[in-house]
């Protein structure tokens, strides 16, 4: 094991309930690939007697995890991330950011160097499963940014701007519990024992840290789906907008990402969660059974996916009912994106939302801190102030996304009829549709932080 070099110190965690989750394979968007940093990878030295004493620990190092990691930098306050792969979790496909999610890379200062990596989509194409055009709009008068953009190359660019120490990777949390110092401990399973005053869940849509909160686990939704990255070597041909295909309980779509790649998916009912599937070649045969009469420039893409980049996954949510549901903040730990909230992916904004998360928790966080140390009672202020306006934002998200995938999802002929020859050709508009991307989370450094600075 590469070294994440812990300090030593006599304080041994003690007392309260403790949380020890099943242990679950790594990487479960797919394989990782190897990830070359500025140096080697990092991971903690396991000792069974030290406890090595951090201000903020975070658990995961997906989009939110190092999201949060990197808002936290750029405002002068250091971070160590978790994460239980040997290396990035690079696996998975693609996501779509629309202007809100762009605005928060920007304040990251890593939007400029994906800009020149990633199409710009200009608008979005609805079709009929026969092929027939049902409605063309652009997104030019909207003053809108959306593009589509490899989990991979995302992650990998925020991690770049980290420390080569921030990130420890073999580290799979073991056990959580509240020591006597009021502090967090932490467990990992080489034996690794931290002790942090703020832990922030960022351990995806299956968190153990939301399970020791007390979460139940997402429920599914109904659907599944296919997703993968069609390749072009010699360039794609494609218009640069989303193309959507409806049909009855199956809907589809691609949106070119860069000139020699195209990300796809392809939405299916099923009463449950699918089973998983190892044989990358049954998945790709299953996906192209699915609309194997459907439009070629889909199945075109489909075909020129390698294997390996297929995954299927059944679609979860979770609704964060007031009075009813844990609080996402509770004695200095802290929930941000799928860990607190995962939604279905049907508005896009499942990654925005994660990004948003980083921005408004490192800013309140940044600015207790500048008016006591981590333990302070402006921490939990701070951590409860961000979960209420967040609160406000992504629950009626995840419940609209919810709505919007059941009513894409009929599978009912009249039903259909009706969506594709009145409701979208007549009665469906941008600006509505679009309303929620223009969200601003604010700005990551504030007029108060820059004073205190």
């Amino acid at each position: 094991m590469a070294a994440c070099i812990a300090r030593p110190s006599p304080f041994a965690p003690s007392g309260g309930t403790v949380f020890r989750p099943r242990r679950s394979a790594a990487n479960r968007g797919g394989s990782p690939r190897n990830y070359a940093r500025r140096s080697s990878l990092v991971r903690v030295v396991a000792s069974s007697q030290d406890v090595r004493k951090e201000n903020v620990v975070i658990v995961g190092a997906g989009i939110a995890g190092l999201a949060t990691a990197l808002a936290l930098q750029r405002l002068g306050i250091r971070s160590l991330v978790l994460e239980q792969g040997e290396s990035l979790r690079t696996g998975g496909t693609s996501l779509t950011l629309f202007k809100n999610g762009w605005k928060v890379l920007d304040e990251l200062g890593v939007a400029d160097s994906l800009r020149s990596q990633f199409t710009e989509i200009q608008g979005m194409v609805i079709k009929s499963e026969e092929g027939r055009e049902l409605r063309n709009f652009d997104f030019q008068h909207l003053g809108q940014e959306v593009r589509g953009v490899e989990r991979r190359v995302l992650l990998e660019t925020m991690a770049s701007q980290l420390p080569s120490d921030a990130v420890c990777y073999a580290s799979r949390l073991q056990a959580i519990h509240k020591n006597h110092m009021g502090e967090t401990s932490l467990e990992l399973e080489d034996g690794t024992r931290l002790a942090t005053k703020v832990l922030i869940g960022c351990d995806g849509a299956r968190s153990s840290v939301a399970k020791w909160m007390g979460f139940s686990k997402p429920s599914y939704v109904g659907h599944s789906a296919y997703r993968g990255l069609g390749m072009y070597p010699n360039g794609q041909l494609f218009n640069p907008k989303v193309h959507y295909i409806y049909g009855r309980g199956l809907r589809a779509g691609y949106v070119p990402l860069s000139p020699m790649k195209v990300y796809w998916f392809i939405c299916f009912n099923s009463p449950s969660p699918v089973p998983k599937v190892k044989d990358p070649l049954l998945l790709k045969k299953e996906a192209l059974d699915l609309v194997k009469n459907w439009p070629g420039e889909l199945l075109d893409v489909i075909e020129r996916t390698p294997e390996d980049t297929i995954v299927r996954t059944p679609l979860a949510d979770r609704w964060l009912w007031p009075l009813i549901s844990p609080q996402g903040s509770s004695d200095g730990v802290v929930l941000v994106g799928d860990a607190w909230h995962p939604m279905t992916p049907n508005l896009g904004q499942g990654a925005c939302c994660a990004l948003e998360d980083s921005i408004v928790l490192a800013r309140k966080l940044a600015s207790a801190l500048a008016h006591g140390d981590a333990g302070s009672a402006h921490v939990n202020e701070a951590l409860q102030a961000y979960t209420n306006e967040r609160w406000r934002r992504i629950f009626p998200l995840t419940l609209r996304a919810n709505l919007v995938g059941s009513l894409l999802q009929w599978e009912n002929q009249v039903v259909c009829a009706i969506r594709n020859n009145i409701v979208i050709p007549k009665l469906v508009k941008l600006e509505p549709l679009l309303e929620h991307t223009n969200y601003d989370c604010g700005p990551l450094q504030t007029t108060e932080g820059l004073n205190a600075g």
